[in-house]
């Protein structure tokens, strides 16, 4: 290790600094500061203690925990109070969190990041004193918190309440709030038929989920008077309460992010006027599922609603699924006529289609603005245009007609760092039908998906549970987690004995079966690093 010091001693301020800046900042305080005079100055750089994630994060299976303890115990006895001056912005995780809080003062903390917080831990969080030093409560500006839930422990709606409350009355000169910014089933925000008591003069961007569209009005009736930047996910938007103020300018709003996963009834009702009364808005991003009568959402719409209705707009980001119940061919908008509609925004690439379902007896219109940086991509289907998408992470593939190997190929190429996928497909795939499978197997090319960690094949025929586990098709990572039926799963692999899908079956690291089965040796052995539940 000294030798090391001694070779980085060599170098340049400026080499040092590059190399550094390539590594975590915790990784540069703990492992520099001390070393030399040379070394320890470089790493008190406020580019390195400024801004500090005191925790340790594990991208492939999201997951958060505490620092070591010989890093921590160093970190809060001796690194934190040596830098505590320059620390503007801390990001906890809630084991270690009252530890490193009380470690020290920190006069010019002005951002905390609370992540993982733990159910129990959440309701004393904002009202046992002994947590946040009072000395900084009215330094805070901007605040994260992310509680997290589980089949065993959740938070009251109650509770969620008043902690999003309390969080006001602790922090009165708080800017900016993102509440439950990982929490995608958990933690939305009801407040049932009575508006909050929470009035903010300070608040400026506000993130938040939110169970019914009748919260986000309660959030917008003039209760944060100075908010400029709302983001929020609305669980369900349906028709609401007349009497509920939705006419009330919102002149203050620059800025507009609103996404739903469930189908919206009241695009024309609810989301429209609501985006009237943004007189001033500038940034409009949305992502909707809508439930259509007669017409698809298509550009003309857009154009039409929204884009001749809010002149100020500068900024267009959307991502929008129109569904009606007929699958008549309809006659689209040109893409050059769809182009030229959004000419005046930047990033104005737009990308539309349309897909029939004869048998489900209903038509999806697809719209959306590139570049897409959803983490999301769902319902693709044989009509998929294709493209690079290198933010999405999760992907749902469904369609009435099959999904060939160059379909699956093709996923490989536009989804690099997937890591989620569902397949929802009950028809046999064509090309093994009137093929010589043997000879047509030995020409594909394999297919890899390098990130993946979670397959689901509950709802497919066994073609593609052939497709996935046969190893001359598809070649898996050593720690997917697979849900499938039991039954298929035993077909395919010849009651757990065919040698083409043992390669692929021994690399699970978890297996998920549903329906009815017994899990004998000999299904234990054909899967023999994989926890089976």
């Amino acid at each position: 290790m000294e030798h090391f010091w001694a070779r980085l001693n060599d170098l340049p301020d400026e080499i040092i600094m590059i190399i550094l800046k390539k590594l975590y900042n915790v990784e540069v305080l703990y492992y520099f500061i001390g070393v030399n005079k040379r070394l320890n100055t470089i790493a008190h750089d406020s580019i390195f203690s400024s801004c500090l994630n005191l925790y340790q994060y594990f991208s492939d299976d999201d997951y958060i925990c505490p620092l070591p303890d010989p890093m921590l115990n160093r970190f809060c006895s001796q690194i934190l109070p040596e830098i505590h001056h320059k620390i503007q912005w801390l990001n906890l995780e809630s084991s270690s969190m009252k530890r490193i809080l009380s470690a020290t003062n920190y006069p010019n903390l002005y951002g905390l990041g609370l992540y993982d917080i733990n159910v129990e831990v959440a309701p004393s969080l904002f009202t046992d004193e002994s947590f946040f030093n009072p000395l900084f409560k009215n330094q805070i500006l901007s605040l994260v918190i992310d509680i997290v839930e589980n089949n065993e422990q959740s938070l009251s709606e109650y509770m969620n309440i008043f902690i999003f409350t309390q969080i006001f009355t602790m922090f009165p000169n708080l800017k900016y709030l993102n509440f439950g910014p990982s929490s995608i089933f958990y933690h939305r925000l009801s407040f049932g038929i009575s508006p909050p008591t929470i009035i903010s003069s300070t608040l400026l961007e506000l993130h938040v989920r939110l169970d019914d569209f009748i919260d986000c009005l309660y959030l917008l009736d003039g209760r944060f008077n100075q908010l400029h930047s709302f983001h929020v996910h609305i669980h369900f938007i349906f028709t609401v309460d007349t009497t509920i103020n939705n006419k009330e300018k919102l002149s203050s709003l620059k800025c507009f992010s609103l996404q739903s996963d469930r189908d919206i009834y009241g695009y024309k009702t609810l989301i429209l006027p609501l985006l009237y009364r943004m007189i001033n808005l500038e940034k409009l991003d949305l992502h909707l599922m809508i439930q259509c009568n007669e017409e698809f959402v298509d550009s003309n719409d857009l154009k039409k609603n929204i884009i001749n209705r809010i002149p100020g707009l500068k900024n267009f980001v959307f991502n929008i699924r129109s569904m009606r119940y007929l699958c008549d061919e309809i006659r689209l908008p040109l893409n050059e006529d769809i182009q030229h509609t959004f000419n005046s925004f930047q990033n104005n690439q737009i990308i539309s289609y349309v897909n029939y379902f004869p048998e489900a007896g209903h038509s999806e219109y697809h719209i959306y603005s590139c570049p897409y940086k959803l983490k999301f991509y769902r319902n693709i289907t044989n009509n998929f245009p294709g493209g690079l998408f290198k933010y999405v992470t999760e992907v749902l593939l469904f369609d009435e007609q099959p999904f060939e190997h160059e379909f699956f190929l093709q996923i490989a190429h536009s989804f690099p760092f997937m890591k989620e996928l569902t397949v929802i497909n009950q028809k046999p795939q064509n090309k093994k039908q009137y093929e010589n499978f043997k000879n047509y197997d030995q020409t594909l090319s394999i297919i890899k998906y390098p990130h993946l960690i979670l397959l689901n094949l509950t709802r497919v025929h066994d073609d593609y549970i052939e497709q996935f586990l046969f190893d001359t098709k598809m070649c898996l990572s050593n720690n997917v987690y697979l849900i499938i039926d039991y039954q298929s799963l035993a077909r395919v692999t010849h009651n757990f004995q065919r040698n083409i899908t043992r390669i692929n079956c021994a690399k699970l690291r978890y297996l998920r079966l549903h329906g009815e089965c017994t899990i004998l040796k000999h299904v234990k052995d054909y899967f023999p690093y994989t926890e089976i539940c």
